[in-house]
């Protein structure tokens, strides 16, 4: 977990940048460091309470840990403290931000998008929704019911009215449902999801594009888990042509602290239309007179945001340019495979049966069992049972009647069930996929 490496190049960098404040007169804060330290001590054994997130033995929620170099340039920055609001409360990571900007956008073939850097997807979703409420008022949302959860509090926070679309047996949005409630003329913005959190599938964008011009609709992609994706080389069919159509959307919403190795938070809003820009025009009495350039302010919602967020992803895309064969495209095509390989074992045991073929790196498997109310039971057994092995797993309830598309021989004696559910989006987890099944196996093995 530690690597004095890391420590030394923080070291240095820390040096480098006190080189440009030299010519100031001598200054340095005064505080207890005996106390400091002391207090350090309670803050670090209580943060022992976590689970080893870093660790490829975690493989539960979608928890990925910050690249060295961001963790680095993020507290490095820190003793600057910039703010990334205004110009004048942080100069030039307000200029890595435009800069990122523009290397995002270039990910989906938009040459000059409107955009900047938020406090996570939840925000960026918040503007995205914003704008599309400002241009068509009185139409409401469509989104999968396996889209974030989000979509539907944003909705409500926003005044607009909100709809859950059906899914098929692979967890993407019924095209006849999306028809449906577009026929009915009261839809403004259909959200297509570039990966659910809950399931990973990949919502079929080029049908949804094809619908939205034919009825008159924005489309906002939400790829804050799954965005990256567009740049590896072993997707399927169906999620190749989802990112390949991306360029054709209104508004992306892509989450730098996902699979962009980024420290939390670090979301990104994207408009391909830089016209919108007008929606956010507002006055301040202080903080825009500093230069007649942008102020990242200008064109978002949220007021102060941590300029440390833009330095390490700055850093971050200079040590892994957003090309497709690059090396961060390498390190996702390890999670894809991963995930695949993970699949195909546990369908070759006798203990699990699993869903959905997984579209990223997210796989969903129940618990073998003649009925539902056993396999949720033996699902959160093995749960326990894994922990306490130092194997971290997430549970997923979802209905019955998609589960039994993959296991048509359970008893549907519950409405829900509960499932696992495993994110490899470490690209180490390949290596460590082996000792995870002997894991799995083993509690599924051992009495309940």
């Amino acid at each position: 977990m530690i690597n004095p490496a890391e420590l030394k190049l923080l070291s240095n960098a820390l040096t480098r940048l006190a080189e440009g404040y030299e010519d100031l007169p001598a200054f340095a804060p005064q505080f207890d460091e005996e106390r400091a330290a002391d207090i350090l001590m309670n803050v670090a054994e209580r943060m022992q309470d976590n689970y080893p997130y870093y660790h490829p033995l975690y493989a539960g929620q979608m928890l990925k840990p910050p690249h060295p170099v961001a963790r680095i340039a993020y507290a490095m920055s820190l003793w600057v403290n910039p703010n990334n609001h205004a110009l004048d409360g942080g100069r030039a990571s307000s200029a890595f931000e435009k800069e990122c900007v523009i290397e995002i956008g270039r990910m989906f073939d938009w040459e000059q998008p409107l955009g900047h850097l938020t406090g996570g997807g939840t925000m960026a979703n918040l503007e995205a929704l914003w704008v599309a409420r400002r241009l068509h008022a009185d139409k409401g949302i469509i989104a999968s019911q396996q889209a974030h959860y989000t979509h539907s509090r944003i909705s409500e926070v926003l005044g607009l009215s909100f709809e859950a679309v059906d899914v098929d047996d692979d967890g993407r949005m019924q095209m006849c449902h999306v028809e449906q409630l577009l026929s009915a003329g009261n839809v403004g913005t259909i959200v297509a999801t570039m990966g659910n959190t809950g399931l990973g599938a990949v919502d079929d964008l080029p049908a949804i594009l094809d619908l939205a011009q034919k009825y008159a609709v924005r489309v906002h992609a939400d790829a804050a888990y799954g965005g990256y994706f567009g740049l590896t080389s072993k997707l399927g069919d169906n999620a190749r042509a989802a990112f390949a159509a991306l360029s054709g959307v209104h508004s992306i919403v892509i989450d730098p602290h996902k699979h962009g190795l980024q420290p939390y938070g670090c979301g990104c809003v994207l408009f391909k239309d830089p016209s919108v820009g007008e929606f956010y025009k507002h006055g301040s009495p202080y903080t825009y007179f500093s230069s007649t350039e942008l102020h990242l302010g200008e064109i978002s919602l949220e007021c102060s945001r941590a300029g440390a967020s833009a330095v390490a992803l700055w850093a971050t895309q200079q040590l892994f340019p957003l090309i497709k064969d690059g090396e961060l495209a390498a390190r996702l095509d390890k999670s894809l495979q991963a995930a695949q390989d993970f699949h195909a074992r546990l369908a070759a045991s006798r203990f699990f049966e699993p869903l959905m073929n997984p579209e990223l790196d997210i796989v969903v498997y129940a618990a073998a069992a003649s009925d539902a109310k056993t396999s949720s039971a033996r699902a959160r057994h093995i749960f326990d049972s894994a922990a306490e092995q130092n194997l971290h797993l997430a549970l997923i309830e979802l209905p019955v009647s998609l589960v039994q598309r993959y296991a048509p021989n359970l008893h549907a004696n519950a409405d829900t069930m509960t499932c696992l559910r495993s994110v490899l989006m470490k690209p180490e987890h390949e290596e460590w996929l082996g000792a995870i099944m002997d894991i799995l196996e083993k509690s599924a093995a051992s009495p309940t």
